[in-house]
């Protein structure tokens, strides 16, 4: 393989890690900066959208559908918990949501033991992206440059939806000021469940398009939950622009880490992570402390 085929592949192998690691990290930031909640269940959550992705697509046989729906009824499971559980918090202290949504984790966790069991689940891609392409005469996974582009569009979505849209500038009025918001006569409580089930439905469709490159499994609860917070603590918490970035560095150092010093690829995250916060402790594009 020469040096530029095995750099461009390398390249697009990151984007499409960047892309599931991006589902994972927005969906978080975006919780946060408007409810300025921690949610330690956004793993799970991510776990659950896998499993939900195999149970439709062993019913439907479609992989699409299983891409469309899983993400819908995991947002709607968190806008639920946040209409019945999370809304009574609001008054109380931050440690309340810590441990709730800590609860709710492991709640999430056991019922897909029960459901589903023990083992790990295979969820084979569609047909028309089981196969490979060739970038400078290497085989390259089809699956993996779907993910690379589904990654860039799902970006430009969240960007227009933020930055163009009616429903973007009462999420983003609503971070800055709510008591503001509130006095204009929008319901925040409203924008605030709508952005919870968001960002739970990002995650989950970071876990449908994660289980066929990695099964669906109990394992990727913990590995999504640490891989999220590392993206948001070095883009910066609350920080769309940041959680893009910091998705993008964090694949480019699993991939190349584990190709080079495989043994060391974790700690080379959260060298990044360390050098980031010594820079900058809000993180590269988080408010200053």
């Amino acid at each position: 393989m020469s040096n530029l085929a095995f750099l461009l592949t390398q390249l697009v192998n990151a984007l499409s890690q960047a892309a599931l690691l991006f589902f994972l990290g927005v969906g978080l930031t975006l919780i946060f900066g408007i409810m300025r909640i921690v949610n330690f269940a956004h793993g799970t959550l991510y776990m659950l959208g896998a499993f939900l992705g195999y149970s439709l697509l062993h019913h439907t046989g479609s992989f699409w559908a299983a891409l469309l729906v899983a993400p819908v009824i995991v947002g709607l499971l968190g806008t639920l918990f946040e209409l019945t559980i999370l809304r009574q918090l609001y008054r109380r202290d931050a440690h309340a949501f810590l441990m709730v949504t800590f609860g709710l984790a492991l709640i999430t966790g056991e019922a897909v033991r029960l459901i589903w069991g023990s083992d790990a689940l295979q969820v084979p891609p569609p047909p028309q992206l089981a196969g490979v392409v060739f970038m400078l005469d290497e085989p390259f996974p089809v699956y993996r440059l779907f993910l690379a582009g589904a990654g860039i569009v799902v970006a430009l979505a969240i960007w227009q939806l933020l930055e163009r849209t009616r429903l973007g500038l009462l999420i983003r009025a609503t971070s800055q000021n709510p008591e503001m918001v509130h006095a204009l006569g929008v319901d925040v409580n409203l924008v605030r469940s709508g952005v919870f089930g968001i960002g739970c439905g990002l995650a989950a469709l970071g876990g449908v398009l994660a289980a066929p490159l990695v099964t669906a499994a109990h394992g990727m609860a913990a590995t999504a939950v640490i891989d999220a917070f590392v993206i948001v603590i070095i883009g910066g918490m609350g920080s769309f622009l940041g959680s893009l970035i910091g998705a993008l560095l964090v694949a480019l150092v699993q991939v190349f880490g584990n190709y080079y010093l495989p043994d060391f690829a974790l700690a080379f995250m959260y060298l990044l992570m360390l050098l980031v916060l010594v820079v900058r402790p809000g993180g590269l594009l988080g408010k200053e402390a």
